[in-house]
């Protein structure tokens, strides 16, 4: 990946502009950077999110309000289970990193919680480098709680703040994902897990960014720990989770991402999504962006219902599912799926139109002997 972009370079006004000189900018977090990853050909998101646009104020905008996101009530509950697992300088969380993932070392009898405030997204980044750095060559525990790190995407810096990561006595770093969904007899729901895996795969690829930097460079682990409450208690139970797959998935499809630049080019002059615009002028900016939009979307971004309407009114054939696009070639719209099954388009040599035509006949034959039964009964 080429390195993070400086703050100041000639991209930060265009990206200011692009949202509204009064706007301030949505931090790109790793749950919204996961989900960009699971979906790199959507042009649409890479610059909203790379430029820091409100989605949720601007599906608003367009008519189209979100459901994503996280209540209230699950935000508080959240919150009160990190405070709980973190209390007492972290000894709970420590004694849970020994058990799962490093029993062989000494028990974090005492740990260094070093101090990683700063000015700024940049300044935090830059202490919590340095608080790894020293950490790491301490030969102790230490446990670092909210820091930030920064990785590139698309060309543009997304700072990054995991729960905590945990530097072992040995020097290597573990991310610890801290969740308010349920352990149930030592298993959570894995759809959730999985989630979860996907998201701390974001920060182990961030860590890695910081490791590389070291004159020694540091070994990131790729089991992260993933806390949650026992049973329907309150109390901390933690699982280790094998994040390899997901980080290598994400690395790739990273690399896919269309750089932000190149994206914001070939915008029209005066583009800006600045959500107090006219519904007409936002609704003209957002379709000036190519989408990529999936079933999937829905629980993973804000604009979701407005991509989803636009899709179905084209007739896309995305709006059924990747794997059904996938499996239909070139037939790219309901329209040309219809005609191809009818044979009054398509090669009939083509696999997927002898498919569609042969499911076509095999349903007017049903149909038919349907119609007939029918008849037969009516008769009697």
């Amino acid at each position: 990946m080429p390195p993070p972009r400086t703050p100041g370079t000639a991209l930060g006004p265009r990206l200011a502009e692009l949202r509204g000189p009064e706007v301030q900018p949505k931090a790109l977090d790793a749950r919204a950077l996961a989900a960009l990853a699971a979906n790199p050909g959507c042009r649409r998101r890479a610059l909203l999110d790379g430029a820091g646009v409100n989605k949720t104020a601007l599906a608003s905008a367009l008519g189209s309000p979100s459901a994503f996101g996280m209540s209230q009530f699950a935000f508080m509950r959240g919150n009160a289970f990190e405070a709980r697992v973190k209390a007492d300088g972290g000894a709970e969380l420590l004694r849970l990193v020994h058990e799962k993932l490093d029993p062989s070392a000494e028990p974090p009898t005492e740990a260094a919680t070093p101090d990683l405030a700063a000015i700024g997204p940049q300044g935090r980044a830059a202490r919590t480098a340095l608080a790894l750095r020293e950490a790491s060559a301490s030969g102790g525990w230490a446990l670092l709680d909210h820091p930030m790190l920064v990785l590139d995407v698309a060309g543009s810096p997304a700072f990054l703040e995991p729960d905590a990561v945990v530097v072992h006595p040995d020097g290597s770093w573990t991310v610890v994902e801290i969740k308010s969904f349920p352990m149930l007899d030592g298993a959570a729901d894995p759809a959730k897990v999985g989630a979860a895996a996907r998201q701390s795969a974001v920060y182990v690829l961030a860590l890695e960014e910081v490791a590389s930097r070291l004159e020694t460079p540091a070994e990131v682990r790729h089991r992260v720990l993933l806390v949650c409450p026992k049973d329907f208690t309150n109390l901390p139970t933690a699982a280790a989770v094998d994040v390899r797959k997901q980080r290598a998935v994400t690395r790739r499809q990273l690399a896919r991402l269309t750089r932000v630049e190149e994206i914001a080019d070939a915008l029209p002059e005066g583009t800006c999504f600045a959500p107090d615009l006219p519904r007409e002028q936002l609704t003209a900016a957002v379709e000036a962006l190519p989408a990529a939009y999936a079933p999937e979307c829905l629980a993973a971004c804000e604009l979701a219902f407005h991509c989803r309407g636009r899709s179905r009114e084209e007739g896309a054939v995305t709006s059924l599912g990747r794997s059904l696009r996938a499996e239909l070639g070139g037939l790219t719209t309901a329209e040309d799926v219809l005609a191809a099954a009818h044979g009054m388009a398509g090669d009939p040599e083509d696999p997927t139109v002898a498919a569609l035509r042969r499911a076509a006949d095999l349903r007017a034959e049903a149909l038919s002997a349907a119609a007939a039964r029918a008849e037969g009964a009516r008769c009697h």
